[in-house]
């Protein structure tokens, strides 16, 4: 199998099945703590950067040959080793996949395409999103993120509140926080304005754990991660 990985046990998705929509680190972030490396090719322009029949031909064998996996899945999650959102055909892609699977669709993006309304529709067939929104101070998200030139953060925080008010399913947020770069409290606290008028249904804080694309990348401690979960309110909630 080309385009799909696992199923894998998530920690947030459970038993999942990854789709991936473009080739390895196909990405517009280059971000300092991703598991895979530093993204190789670093664009913003759309495109069908794998065939969608060719995708869903690998969906549509692999649920013919695991059907008892099949049976299992919590979710299809259409993310992998780069942006999911650069593939025009992302919209297809979901409805189709939707066709093949009863197991439900989940989206993981950096949220940097949701400022296009375009992009936005594309996703509306999903049942749950997981967006990224690491920091909305922008010399933080250059830092953090290293997005493609022209990538803003207070336009994915836009894209956010416009999506909120137009998707149907589930939107879970995560931010990845790394010791010393997007922690510090006074930087919760806009996040904090921020996801306020988001209005995800959870919000999900990670440290990263994993071999990370620089060195020197460090978790934050539980006792910090506490304090941020205590600022972010409620919904949200350390994995």
């Amino acid at each position: 199998m080309r385009y799909i990985y696992g199923p894998v046990k998530s920690r947030r998705l459970g038993f999942s099945l990854g789709v991936s929509l473009t080739l390895h680190k196909t990405c517009n972030f280059d971000c300092l703590y991703c598991q895979l490396g530093r993204t190789s090719v670093k664009v913003c322009d759309r495109d069908e950067y794998i065939k969608a029949e060719d995708i869903i031909e690998e969906v549509r064998l692999w649920f013919e040959n695991n059907p008892s996996q099949a049976a299992e899945l919590n979710f299809a999650t259409i993310s992998g080793p780069g942006e999911p959102t650069l593939n025009t055909k992302i919209g297809e892609l979901i409805r189709e996949i939707k066709k093949i699977t009863p197991a439900k669709l989940a989206v993981i993006t950096n949220a940097s395409l949701l400022s296009d309304a375009a992009v936005r529709s594309e996703l509306f067939g999903a049942d749950l999103i997981v967006p990224s929104l690491d920091t909305v101070v922008p010399s933080v998200f250059e830092r953090v993120d290293r997005p493609h030139p022209g990538i803003k953060i207070e336009d994915i925080k836009n894209g956010l509140i416009a999506f909120r008010k137009e998707f149907k399913g589930e939107i879970w947020l995560e931010v990845m926080l790394v010791r010393g770069v997007n922690d510090d409290l006074r930087y919760i606290k806009k996040l904090k304005e921020a996801v306020e008028l988001i209005r995800p249904d959870k919000i999900q804080l990670n440290s990263p754990v994993r071999t990370t694309a620089e060195s020197g990348i460090l978790p934050v401690d539980k006792y910090k991660l506490n304090k941020i979960k205590s600022i972010l309110g409620d919904n949200c909630e350390i994995i």
